[in-house]
């Protein structure tokens, strides 16, 4: 039960950021109104540059370049714009710290792929891109206006939204910390509590994103190796991680963490946003567990079933192997079974999954 649903109604809190809008006619002395303001603005800016910039390059992984940025800005926006003048909430800054080390990694890992160069607009396009333009995704895209509204509407608008929206829990936490009417629901910073526990969920989650963005990095490097230097792998069963002459001879990783899920990055990407919208429940001792905030992440989730679903596709068009690999693995959400199996067996995938008579 709300401690004090007359006082403190978190739904009101959030329609308090419609009043940023120019016809409002609402004031923005409020710290609340300044922080959702300062959110939009960004959101605004990066959503017309990215769709400038990407119909005038033809590069249209403008926004994959801010992707890991944006968030971080956004979590800090809470800490650092406080129209009312009081100090800033613990928790708010904990969430943006670790917002912080998520967008570093992430950062790091997309910049040694190829994604920044100079001028900034080049670097590297999302291969997908282009099936989707030339209509495999939806035939219509094919179409040149289709696609330059897609353009507008899809990569460019709503990715931008999306990203201002798996950072507002951070916007909500600031807000019933500021509030003195939420004084008796808010619950303060304790590392020992809940947010200790999804503290360590949070990082957990990093280091899996890292180990599986490594993982891949590591094996697309030696495939590439191999490649240039003319080297045939044999196309002999392997059982071990050791010993994979056959899983570069069929073209992907499923070893180790891809043993388990065959998207473990993806897996922890959306993970790592359901667990920072948690901190709005330890924000409230544990009350009040559906609020506003939850969108982003699902939202999230949403768009990696249809981009897992797309990259799937292309996946069993290119490898011929893949299909065995995908009804034997789970593509997010791994079994219990698996992951005793890969840990025992250290990242081993059963001899039948891929396997073909020679």
């Amino acid at each position: 039960m709300d401690p004090s649903p007359d006082k403190c109604n978190l739904w009101s809190i959030a329609l308090e950021g419609l009043a940023v809008l120019p016809l409002s006619g609402a004031s923005t002395d409020c710290g609340s109104v300044q922080r959702h303001q300062a959110a939009l603005l960004l959101c605004a800016a990066s959503s017309s540059l990215t769709f400038i910039v990407s119909s005038l390059t033809g590069n249209y992984s403008q926004v994959d370049k801010l992707w890991s940025i944006l968030p971080v800005l956004y979590a800090w926006i809470p800490v650092v714009v406080n129209g009312d003048g009081s100090d800033f909430d613990e928790r708010t800054l904990l969430m943006a710290v670790l917002a912080s080390i998520w967008g570093i990694r992430l950062t790091y890992n997309f910049c040694r792929r190829g994604g920044y160069q100079w001028p900034p607009w080049n670097g590297d396009e999302d291969y997908r891109w282009s099936y989707i333009q030339r209509g495999d995704f939806l035939p219509i895209l094919a179409k040149p206006v289709a696609w330059a509204v897609f353009n507008l509407l899809f990569i460019s608008i709503y990715q931008n939204i999306l990203l201002m929206l798996i950072t507002m829990p951070s916007f909500l936490v600031a807000d019933l910390a500021s509030r003195t009417e939420c004084q008796g629901v808010v619950v303060p910073l304790d590392l020992f509590s809940l947010d200790g526990v999804f503290t360590v969920i949070f990082i957990s989650l990093v280091v899996i994103e890292t180990w599986a963005d490594q993982q891949q990095w590591k094996f697309q490097l030696e495939k590439a190796r191999r490649r240039s230097s003319g080297s045939k792998s044999k196309r002999n069963y392997s059982t071990t991680p050791d010993d994979d002459d056959y899983m570069y001879a069929i073209g992907f990783c499923r070893s180790g963490l891809f043993s388990i899920v065959r998207k473990p990055n993806y897996a922890a990407e959306q993970a790592i946003w359901i667990c920072y919208y948690l901190f709005t429940i330890s924000a409230t001792g544990g009350a009040h567990l559906l609020k506003w905030s939850i969108s982003g992440c699902l939202l999230l989730a949403v768009l990696f079933q249809g981009s897992g679903w797309f990259t799937e596709m292309l996946s069993e068009r290119k490898y011929p192997e893949y299909g065995d690999y995908k009804k034997n693995v789970p593509l997010y959400v791994p079994s219990i079974g698996r992951i005793l199996d890969a840990m025992v067996g250290g990242g081993r995938i059963p001899k039948w999954i891929g396997a073909k008579d020679d």
